[in-house]
């Protein structure tokens, strides 16, 4: 168990609090893993009609942690990675997800978006992919699912260039169902999982399944999660997290 997860049950509502406020919100294994189990235990728990996802401080999420990506590129980090546990569950989930996000939203942060159902962002949102600038590859199927929504020409000038897009464009992009003032992001979120907690679950489930097939998203996350994890102990990816821990521009042109 992760004390950088809250977890609060009420009226149907699962919420789960990325609450690591001081660093930035970004994920750790462990929090990966307390997550993955939350949303699996959910697919067998009557009581767990509606998850919510939400970040506590300023920001959604800055993405994984960086210093435990640093440790894998370097060797000195091992054992199982409980991201893909977790990017599986957002494919595998029968209940409707629900987003709120504040601030910065980095990496995984707008990955898992693309799998929520409903998607509430405050009006200060940035949502960026950065993934490419740390010599890694997009993950959470994300390379599927980002074509899909907003083009192949936008998702990979977003993966490539990991510049950040507003709430706006993400409202007018299809990422988002709502941008609302930063203050009435989380009762705005609130009010959405209340009204889809009410709704006959089994018909919800049947029409996410009908909406997504979880064995093609399933997939693309296998292919991309090798990719990964070969990424993680190129040169390259040494280089950008070096670069990275000095507080410098990686070089890759000097990487052979």
């Amino acid at each position: 168990m992760s004390e950088h997860i809250k977890i609060e049950r009420k009226d149907g509502i699962v919420t789960l609090t990325f609450a690591r406020p001081d660093k930035k919100n970004a994920l750790t294994n462990a929090m990966y893993g307390v997550l993955a189990d939350q949303l699996i235990s959910a697919e067998t728990d009557p009581t767990a009609r509606v998850i919510v996802l939400r970040g506590e401080g300023d920001m959604f999420t800055s993405g994984n942690d960086v210093g435990e990506f640093a440790g894998i590129a370097t060797g000195s980090i091992r054992g199982e990675r409980h991201v893909s546990r977790f990017v599986r569950a957002l494919a595998q989930s029968s209940r409707p997800l629900v987003a709120a996000a504040q601030g910065r939203a980095v990496g995984i942060g707008t990955t898992m978006l693309l799998h929520c159902d409903f998607v509430v962002l405050a009006d200060n949102a940035q949502l960026s992919t950065p993934f490419v600038n740390l010599a890694l590859v997009p993950e959470a199927a994300s390379t599927l699912l980002m074509p899909l929504r907003v083009g192949h020409a936008r998702a990979f000038e977003m993966f490539a260039f990991g510049d950040a897009m507003d709430a706006q464009a993400a409202l007018d992009f299809g990422i988002a169902n709502r941008v609302v003032p930063l203050d009435r992001l989380h009762a705005e979120a609130d009010q959405v999982a209340a009204r889809l907690a009410k709704l006959p679950a089994g018909s919800l489930a049947a029409t996410k399944r009908l909406m997504r097939n979880p064995a093609a998203l399933t997939a693309q996350i296998e292919a991309e999660s090798e990719r990964f994890a070969e990424r993680l102990t190129t040169a390259e990816a040494r280089e950008a997290f070096i670069a990275f821990a000095e507080r410098r521009p990686p070089d890759f042109m000097k990487v052979a």
